[in-house]
């Protein structure tokens, strides 16, 4: 589904969602103005089309044990369809990795760790990152404090 496909309502929906994920119907129904069946077949219709992704909860890394943020930029030493997908491959299985993007630029990819303290991380880039094959330089930076967290997409209009 293309952004010009989504009407306001649909924007009101997906902004109302990101910010409470755990609205009920009904409640999210009043919120945009509609009547509950008809925000349920939009929020189907918008789940079955892919817009919504999917939901989770936010957990705060702090309560559970990931004291150290990171932000690791990595450079491949090849750049051939099999490095890639076996670096992907590693990084998928790696659970400290909490996002890895692909980028434009001198570093290849950007991952952002979240480990227990600086021995996890040191563990984690010695025996796994710099360990795979194929990497031919890292360049790590910690997060000192968020300043502004991940709070959803940008929605026009909503």
């Amino acid at each position: 589904m293309a952004s010009s496909d989504l009407d306001r309502t649909d924007l009101q929906l997906l902004a109302e969602l990101q910010r409470r994920g755990r609205l009920t119907n009904a409640e999210l129904a009043e919120r945009v103005h509609l009547s509950p069946s008809a925000c349920l077949r939009r929020v189907q219709r918008l789940e079955r089309d892919g817009v919504i992704a999917g939901y989770r909860a936010e957990v705060d890394p702090e309560h559970v044990g990931l004291g150290l943020q990171a932000f690791v930029r990595v450079q491949l030493n090849h750049h051939d369809a099999e490095s890639v997908a076996a670096f992907a491959d590693f990084v998928n299985e790696w659970d400290e990795v909490v996002a890895c993007h692909a980028l434009t630029g001198d570093m290849d990819y950007l991952l952002q760790i979240a480990v227990s303290d600086l021995e996890h991380f040191s563990r984690f880039l010695l025996d796994r990152l710099l360990a795979q094959a194929g990497v031919a330089d890292v360049n790590s930076s910690f997060v000192l404090r968020t300043v502004k967290a991940f709070r959803g997409m940008p929605l026009p209009g909503a």
